[in-house]
């Protein structure tokens, strides 16, 4: 049943970029240091000091913005985004306002319609702020302040309000965090804040005289996994609504939000009204001077980028693979390394398919299993293709197959190895299979009668006879044909 109400989804998402040192000074950003270790006068906006803006930083930041096709400014400068928070020692973040340094961009998604383009207002580039250790005990106790993560570079990206439901903001992050590892512009670890996103919901509501009426924008934040970001959206949907018919008489339309999100309770609760740009009282950074960028510089950016997730996806649709949609996006979703050893595989053994359903099926499970990255997989590229070799050459069922990788995994070797090992032998030679397909139609006369009565399934049952006998290692297509042949041959 259709909602009776519409969804529109912003979403802000800042993105910590892969540096070894923060965006205006040379301290660490590595993750779990102690506390206020990796400070330095700058970070602190300690009278005197002077920012130094981190090249690295501004490139990741260019390459995500090429990456999602946005337009590159050649020209851009830094703002100061004056706020008071406890664990923002200066009151005042350096940010990008009226003249970022990228813009109207887009991204594309796979819903269940298709693949489904959002639009992105800005990409721009700011500095991160301190964190605050609340006492969660119930108890009263203090609030401390951490500020190593003060100056951490951040990418935020603002999408249109072009999302209408929560799945597709799923959709939307896992993309945009597969291509920004992919192209190594941060590690996306929602669990350690280098990916934090708010969502900017509110809900249109049909009247019937034809016209819409349009819920107030609520900011949801505290939104620490793609989960999370998914309920809130679905939670604040249903709650605006809800709100919209006990109060639409006395309904203020505009009226903007900021709201948290308790994952324990799946509820937002008011945090603040809303703030406006004014707010934020936003001048020119006076210590920083403006960035220019090339277009040279932009060209050599997007030429070292290599292949983005949605690119290899349409690749691996195509030949030689012509795999499915469904496949292409479960082994483009997992990474290039995991694609580049789809690729050998598919190559190695000549028969893509087979090698899309090894890896998908089995590969990814065994790397979940043993807890490894593609790279430390015992099993090598080389060797799978090898197996799905033997499996067409010699008639090695999916059992018998499977038995054979496990060895493999466990000794690191080849497919004949393996099989050697395990003392698999094919039965190959025709009269000798013959002979065993007669003995087991002898015995299974109910079977047989039931075949020629026209159930052509019963086959089956004597088909497995016969791989019994053999122990899985006849070729079942073989299997297949002589048996049909002698069935038909009798005489009831």
């Amino acid at each position: 049943m259709a909602e009776p109400y519409s969804i529109l989804v912003g979403l802000e998402v800042h993105v910590q970029l892969l540096t070894r040192t923060k965006l205006f000074c040379g301290c660490s950003t590595k993750f779990g240091l102690p506390p206020n270790t990796a400070t330095c006068p700058v970070c602190l906006g300690m009278p005197g000091s002077m920012p130094v803006m981190n090249r690295k930083a501004f490139d990741l930041a260019v390459k995500a913005a090429i990456a999602l096709n946005c337009d590159i400014a050649g020209f851009t400068k830094w703002d100061r985004k004056n706020y008071y928070y406890p664990d923002l020692p200066k009151n005042y973040q350096i940010s990008q306002y009226d003249l970022p340094f990228s813009s109207e961009g887009y991204l594309e998604i796979l819903t269940d319609s298709g693949t489904k383009r959002i639009g992105l207002i800005r990409a721009h580039l700011e500095e991160d702020a301190g964190k605050s250790m609340h006492d969660e005990s119930g108890r009263g106790g203090d609030t401390k302040v951490d500020l190593n993560r003060t100056g951490t570079p951040l990418v935020e990206i603002v999408s249109k309000p072009e999302i209408h439901t929560a799945e597709e903001a799923r959709a939307y992050l896992e993309e945009l965090r597969l291509m920004l590892r992919e192209l190594g512009i941060s590690d996306c670890e929602m669990q350690e804040g280098s990916l934090r996103c708010d969502a900017n919901v509110n809900v249109l509501i049909p009247q019937p005289d034809g016209s819409i009426i349009a819920t107030g924008i609520v900011e949801v934040k505290n939104l620490n996994s793609i989960r999370s970001v998914e309920r809130s959206i679905r939670y604040e949907a249903i709650r605006q609504y809800e709100e919209f018919q006990e109060t639409h008489e006395r309904f203020v339309p505009g009226q903007k939000e900021t709201r948290g999100w308790n994952d324990v309770t799946g509820q937002t609760v008011v945090q603040r009204k809303k703030e406006d740009a004014a707010d934020y009282r936003y001048f020119p950074e006076p210590d920083l001077v403006p960035v220019t960028v090339s277009a040279n510089r932009v060209a050599e950016i997007r030429a070292a980028m290599g292949e983005l997730p949605a690119q290899q996806r349409a690749r691996l649709q195509q030949a030689p693979y012509s795999l499915s949609a469904y496949d292409a996006d479960v082994i483009a979703a997992q990474g290039r390394k995991t694609v580049a050893y789809f690729e050998t595989v598919a190559t190695s053994s000549n028969d893509p398919k087979s090698a899309s359903n090894w890896v998908t099926n089995d590969v990814l499970a065994s790397l979940k299993d043993l807890k490894l990255e593609i790279e430390d997989f015992p099993v090598s590229a080389e060797y799978l293709g090898g197996l799905i070799r033997e499996m067409n050459k010699i008639g090695l069922n999916k059992q018998r197959a499977r038995e054979v990788y496990a060895e493999m995994i466990t000794t690191k070797s080849d497919a004949p190895t393996a099989i050697a090992k395990l003392g698999f032998k094919t039965v190959t030679d025709e009269s000798q299979l013959l002979e065993i397909i007669r003995t087991a139609i002898t015995n299974n006369p109910k079977a047989v009668g039931d075949y020629k009565k026209g159930k052509v399934k019963a086959a089956d049952a004597i088909k497995g006879a016969v791989m019994k006998e053999t122990k899985g290692m006849a070729r079942m297509e073989t299997v297949q044909t002589l048996l049909i042949q002698e069935l038909d041959k009798i005489e009831l």
